[in-house]
């Protein structure tokens, strides 16, 4: 299954491309140029996935029959709390209250550019906001330790990607309305990302909204089909899809740079329920090494050995969550009608001008 975002770029740039070139009124010479840019932008907004390959590693990855998992010490993965396998999936907590549990992979990761795309499904008895609390995927340094950041410890060092089914903050109805407008009150369950250093706490009663990275709203919960949730690192960029709608196509979740995680920490999974639960079951977690072209400068920039998780320019990450952005599709055609906006105009003023110079010449006659 492919990421989606830059091919959508891609395929739109295509279709405008080909509405331009075939357009009979415009000159010649304006359609080249109006080509041209399109095709410009739709390079500088395409991704590198043509320049990436990408391999299955099997001793990071959890898939059926989950041959020897919780029963062998010779198995990848190790359970922990309610955690138990069935035939059809790594059920991490059953629909049931104050059940917490987790699968850990046993073997570190020292892969520097990596994907894992993870089969999940959340499903329960209870009706909308009467169930909890959701499930984490985890790359930490620590690992099997039991915690209420959704069954796993707390002040972690790392990277968590949390789906999260419960609002929390809803309890607080009226300090919720002081904190936020209605067009940045979530919607429920919500995917956000976390990257802690060992002192950073995850904040239970706002839903992790100061240390978030990013998220989007996902309704994960009793669907029919399948759901898909996608997490790739790679030039130290962290990209989060889901794929939610039965469709097989990714949608943009967060695409954040600058994210510092070091190597040899471990994937795991993790669920928690409270008053209120759901089944949380993993179905598999695929782990893919990624081989990237780097430039020379590239290299250079990424030689120091990444020791503590930390994310740049946090604080303007922060600053920018009391408004919600735009994504990178409504960027890329906000830029590209704005350029045509122009080039539209500057057309016009060209017309006007060659009108307004034929009618001076043949005043002179």
């Amino acid at each position: 299954m492919a990421a989606a975002s830059s091919s959508s770029l891609y395929s739109g740039s295509k279709l405008l491309l080909g509405f331009i070139c075939k357009g009979k009124k415009m000159p010649l010479k304006f359609r080249w140029t109006i080509a041209f840019l399109v095709v410009t932008l739709s390079l500088c907004f395409a991704d590198d996935d043509h320049e990436m390959e990408e391999f299955l590693k099997r001793e990071h990855s959890l898939s059926k029959p989950y041959q020897g998992v919780g029963s062998s010490s010779s198995s990848h993965w190790e359970l922990m709390g309610d955690a138990m396998v069935t035939t059809e999936q790594v059920r991490l907590t059953p629909d049931m209250q104050s059940r917490q549990g987790a699968i850990w992979s046993r073997i570190p990761c020292h892969l520097k550019d990596w994907e894992v795309q993870v089969h999940f499904k959340i499903h329960g008895q209870g009706k909308k906001n009467l169930n909890g609390d959701g499930l984490a995927i985890w790359y930490t340094k620590e690992r099997m330790q039991k915690g209420p950041v959704f069954g796993n410890k707390d002040n972690f060092t790392g990277l968590g990607v949390f789906v999260d089914t419960y609002p929390n903050e809803e309890k607080h109805i009226e300090a919720q309305k002081k904190r936020y407008t209605p067009r940045t009150q979530r919607i429920f369950p919500f995917v956000l990302a976390m990257v802690g250093n060992g002192t950073i706490s995850y904040d239970h009663e706002r839903d992790g909204r100061p240390t978030e990275l990013g998220g989007c709203n996902a309704m994960v919960r009793n669907l029919k089909h399948d759901s898909f949730l996608f997490i790739r690192y790679v030039r130290r960029r962290l990209t989060v899809m889901i794929d939610i709608d039965g469709q097989h196509e990714w949608r943009d979740c967060l695409d954040l740079p600058g994210v510092r995680l070091p190597q040899g920490y471990y994937f795991g999974a993790s669920a928690i329920t409270g008053d209120l639960s759901d089944n949380h079951d993993i179905i598999s977690m695929k782990l893919y090494q990624l081989t990237v072209l780097r430039s020379k400068k590239e290299e250079e920039e990424e030689e120091d050995v990444i020791t503590i998780p930390s994310v740049d320019n946090m604080e303007l990450i922060r600053l920018g969550q009391s408004d919600e952005g735009m994504s990178g599709i409504a960027i890329f055609f906000t830029v590209l009608f704005s350029m045509l906006g122009c080039i539209f105009l500057i057309v016009i003023g060209l017309v006007v001008y060659s009108h307004w110079n034929e009618n001076r010449r043949k005043r002179f006659y």
